[in-house]
């Protein structure tokens, strides 16, 4: 069947009655929305970090400062800025301060090696910095080998209640909570330049098609590519989230911001949702059982995005027992599938309901939702979102449209998917074609339009709620003196989902341990890329041509666990 633009959407009779299909979309900015949350609820809290609370209008008095700040380094409308830091009130004030001006933000992930930030930074062309005093000294060393003109540095007290303000001096260093910093030219503190600062009266004017974020994803060829959204499509993605979400009302929710906002399914469904919703967003930096519990307990929220990992980790700790966790009315789920007995326990102690959803970088993220209050199916990532187009398409060509029940690639039309990959050109083409946004994921639809997730046609492993790329890991063992061959594949994991096997082939004559391999990526990839397990062997399979067969030695390993 021949890829039809118009084929029937059977997943909109499953919409409840406050969805529309079709959005009909407000010409605002995300900037927009903040401003009008500014305006509406100056006095309400708008970020609490370990308990301090900052209103919306110390948050906007902030972004004022820091664009302020910015417009003095000489960053200019398209500039690219990155951001390194957890969830934190800085990194909130940041990401808005550079859209105001209208720069690009870049954000990165703070687990990254020097390797993995040294490319992001030069792909992107990044002209400033803002990071945390822990991470500042290898920021001051690697700043040579890229544009990066000014480094600005935080510290994880910086906005702490009392007492808490007086103690972190004398004890976050001690717990390797701070960091002194060294001398080094145009590098600043963010406290001291934010007061030294007046506030930025005057904003940017935005347009929806304008560049506002090169959001960094990994690929198949081991290649970070920048993914760039525009203001558009942060804007209509929000719009699209908040109408999915319709029964929560503005400026009277507590958000839980466990979500990495590094990462866009916590800076859209979280930051971005609770900035423009004018709701409070409750940080939690380490998102792992003992302070989500504690964050959850005290300040209340309402509304939790999470990933499996997380509510497998609340679950798994014993203090869930006696943790009050009703206030939450509503969890989304994401980045791997969610088992139903999870589901199934973490709605009983809580009462909430939980939605699981899918989405990608290239779209924002969110394309897939099941319905909050309507009909819910386990194991599937629910249906098209308003303005939004799904088909199943054959594997081969990617032309031909599958019918309803049989496996072939997704691929997804809207608002939200990106401009394209940055500087990439070929990939763009090869991703998105004739308007639709090919996922590379193996998927079906059922009778009623409920689209469910088969298998990956790209080999990403998801461990811990974050994607890892096998080749990532094997173009590092490549430049091991001794290994031959490499292949990485994803083995099942207790506690992370999955996580990477690696399978080496040596030079002739020489020898190796696991543990020197293992512990030979801990300086070159993130901790959550590290493998768990290395295979020598004499040859891995390949096909007639000479390339490695990455599905045949995940079969191997899937077969051998049962």
């Amino acid at each position: 069947m021949p890829l039809n633009n118009d084929s029937p959407k059977p997943w909109t009779k499953h919409y409840e009655p406050e969805v529309v299909p079709e959005l009909k979309f407000e010409n605002r900015t995300i900037m927009d929305y903040l401003g009008q949350s500014f305006s509406d609820f100056p006095n309400n809290a708008a970020l609490v970090f370990q308990g301090y609370k900052l209103s919306f209008a110390g948050l906007k008095d902030m972004v004022d400062r820091f664009a302020s700040a910015l417009s003095g380094f000489g960053i200019e409308k398209g500039d690219a800025v990155a951001i390194l830091l957890p969830n934190s009130i800085p990194c909130v004030a940041a990401y808005y301060a550079i859209l105001k001006i209208g720069g690009v933000v870049v954000m990165n992930n703070p687990l990254y090696s020097d390797r993995e930030l040294s490319h992001q930074f030069n792909d992107s062309g990044a002209k400033a910095l803002i990071t945390l005093d822990l991470l500042a000294n290898r920021m001051i060393d690697l700043r040579p080998m890229t544009r990066v003109r000014q480094i600005v540095y935080t510290s994880m007290g910086d906005y702490l209640p009392f007492p808490k303000n007086l103690l972190f001096p004398l004890i976050g260093k001690k717990k390797g909570l701070a960091a002194d910093v060294k001398q080094a030219s145009d590098v600043y503190k963010w406290k001291e330049l934010i007061s030294g600062s007046s506030p930025a009266s005057v904003q940017a004017d935005l347009d929806l098609d304008d560049l506002a974020m090169f959001q960094y994803t990994g690929g198949t060829t081991g290649v970070s590519k920048g993914v760039m959204l525009t203001h558009g499509n942060l804007s209509r993605q929000f719009q699209q989230v908040r109408a999915w979400f319709n029964g929560f009302d503005r400026g009277k929710e507590v958000m839980l911001g466990a979500l990495p906002f590094f990462h866009v399914f916590g800076l859209t469904t979280s930051m971005n949702m609770a900035a423009c919703q004018g709701w409070t967003n409750v940080l939690v930096p380490k998102p792992q059982a003992e302070p989500l519990l504690d964050a959850i307990s005290k300040f209340k929220p309402t509304f939790a995005p999470l990933v499996p990992t997380m509510y497998i980790g609340m679950l798994s700790d014993p203090r869930i027992k006696t943790t009050d966790l009703t206030s939450i009315s509503a969890c989304f789920s994401g980045s791997a599938p969610l088992p139903v007995e999870v589901i199934k326990e973490f709605e009983k102690i809580t009462g909430a309901t939980i939605v699981e959803g899918f989405g990608m970088t290239e779209s924002s993220p969110v394309t897939h939702i099941n319905p909050l209050r309507g009909t819910r199916k386990p194991g599937s990532i629910g249906i098209p979102i308003p303005n939004t187009d799904a088909k199943i398409v054959d594997l081969e060509t990617g032309d031909n449209e599958l019918p309803q029940g049989e496996s072939g690639e997704l691929i997804i039309r809207g608002p939200q998917v990106m401009k394209g990959y940055w500087n990439r050109m070929d990939d763009t083409a090869e991703t998105i074609r004739d308007g639709w946004l090919y996922t590379g994921d193996i998927a079906k639809m059922d009778d009623d339009g409920y689209f469910y997730i088969v298998d990956r046609k790209k080999d990403m492993i998801l461990s811990g709620g974050y994607n890892v790329y096998p080749r990532d890991i094997d173009e590092v063992y490549y430049l091991n003196d001794k290994v031959q061959e490499v292949c990485t594949v994803g083995i099942p994991h207790p506690s992370r989902g999955e996580a990477a096997k690696v399978f080496i082939v040596l030079k002739e004559g020489v020898k190796a341990t696991e543990k020197e391999m293992l512990d030979f990526v801990k300086d070159r990839l993130a901790k959550y890329k590290w493998p768990v397990e290395i295979e020598f062997r004499t040859e891995l399979p390949k096909t007639n041509v000479g390339k490695i067969l990455r599905k045949d030695l995940r079969a191997e390993e899937m077969a051998k666990r049962g």
